[in-house]
């Protein structure tokens, strides 16, 4: 597993992480020794970065990952945790008190007594612009609570706002084969930085997995299928946006594209890991062989640069116009 630099932290993370979200249920029922299983898997396959937050599963996914903390003690996992989407704050009551708040539950269901980064999650335009978030954190980083903080962000637009923060770690994006326009409208400013990029929904919701047909059902607990059109939070957290049974061709035209020793779901980790701008990606696992095949991909070779070319021009040719949401 190659590490790369996040923040200030002493120590690199996994270019492959693991998203927790699934622990709290929204993929449907997951099981506790389930859900410990994947995170084994994962730091036998050299993970030390577990994405998480305090609203997946009403806190549950946090308490699985402390579970799992106090007992692999010698393995020096770093958690990010995200704040701001519980329905007592969203959309417009945030305070510093309900941040402390968060920090001190988060910290009793890690089971840690400093957080290692604390996200805001996908708060609206509007905090973000006030800023007095910003200044809570810094004091929480001042005083010990957290050693860095960041934010998730659902556009371009919020992440340049982010970036304008002293003190700032790391953001967290949608990035992946169909929502490419970051490369150009958002990385390079983060690198100016020095603010690590943290990708979520590397496979668009398992659309970039070649796992799914246009017949393809979810659980009715699944937001694949109860926020398919952004019923309940921004559509771009599902299929990355994109139409569901559009994202399934626009699929089955890129895995045509590349060499047949490969398949999509690898190409699309990899496609990511090859910008030199994204610190980690953090696909998400219903299985300890999910979590392998996502770690193999940091031993595989960059992609060439003329498959790299064409795929940039398929998602400007056919992709774009289909995204929904804040982007």
């Amino acid at each position: 597993m190659k590490l790369r630099t996040f923040g200030t932290l002493s120590q690199p993370v996994s270019e492959v992480g693991l998203g927790c979200w699934q622990f709290g249920g929204d993929f449907g029922p997951m099981s506790d020794s389930q859900a410990l299983s994947i995170m084994a898997a994962a730091v036998e396959g050299g993970v030390n970065l577990f994405d998480t937050a305090d609203v997946y599963g009403g806190g549950r996914s946090e308490s699985l990952i402390g579970n799992f903390l106090a007992t692999h003690s010698g393995s020096p996992i770093r958690v990010v945790t995200k704040y701001g989407r519980d329905g007592s704050v969203f959309p417009d009551k945030f305070t510093e008190a309900s941040m402390r708040t968060a920090v001190d539950a988060a910290r009793r269901r890690l089971r840690v007594d400093v957080l290692d980064c604390l996200q805001l999650h996908c708060i609206p335009i509007a905090a973000l612009r006030e800023g007095a978030v910003f200044d809570w954190l810094r004091s929480l980083k001042a005083e010990g609570a957290i050693r860095e903080f960041g934010a998730s962000v659902e556009s371009v637009e919020e992440g340049l706002l982010c970036l304008r923060q002293t003190g700032i770690a790391s953001l967290q994006v949608i990035f992946n084969l169909f929502r490419q326009k970051l490369v150009t409208d958002l990385f390079p400013q983060a690198q100016a930085a020095g603010v690590s990029i943290i990708v979520r929904l590397p496979l668009a919701s398992g659309l970039l997995s070649g796992r799914y047909m246009k017949q393809t059902t979810f659980t009715e607990g699944d937001h694949r299928n109860y926020n398919r059109d952004g019923q309940c939070f921004n559509v771009g957290e599902t299929f990355a946006g994109i139409p569901f049974e559009t994202g399934v061709e626009l699929a089955d035209e890129i895995r045509a594209m590349l060499p047949q020793e490969m398949t999509i779901a690898q190409a699309a980790l990899r496609w990511i890991l090859d910008h030199d701008a994204v610190t980690t990606i953090i696909p998400g696992a219903s299985s300890p062989d999910q979590v392998i095949s996502n770690v193999a991909v940091s031993d595989l070779p960059p992609l060439s640069d003329e498959l790299h070319r064409r795929l940039t021009e398929y998602y400007y040719s056919k992709v774009a116009q289909h995204i929904r949401g804040p982007y």
